[in-house]
């Protein structure tokens, strides 16, 4: 179902579509007043997905919308994924020379 908004003085008889309107309309699936974004705006923003739109409105009217930035979820590394593909040898753990200690120390 589109939105008629006007006819142009050139064509009277084809109506125009506002595309933008008809989309926000028809295809968002939340849409709400920024009375209540403002209440329950860390909610909104948890529940909504990647490539999903929260459209704000005044008075019913769409004036702004909100999208995700990340596109997903950070995973957490899994502790011992690498477990048995590398060895870590005993030089590992003996004390640095001097000469290191000292450009550490900026001398």
């Amino acid at each position: 179902m589109a939105t008629v908004l006007s006819v142009p003085p050139a064509h009277p008889i084809r109506p125009v579509i506002d595309l933008v309107h008809f989309i926000v309309q028809n295809i968002v699936v939340k849409r709400v007043n920024i009375h209540d974004a403002k209440t329950n705006l860390s909610r909104y923003l948890a529940e909504l997905t990647p490539g999903e739109a929260l459209v704000l409105s005044n008075r019913n009217q769409p004036v702004a919308e909100l999208r995700l930035l990340r596109k997903k979820a950070v995973r957490k590394p899994r502790i011992g994924a690498a477990k048995g593909e590398f060895v870590v040898p005993d030089s590992f753990f003996e004390p640095l020379p001097d000469e290191i200690l000292k450009a550490f120390r900026g001398k």
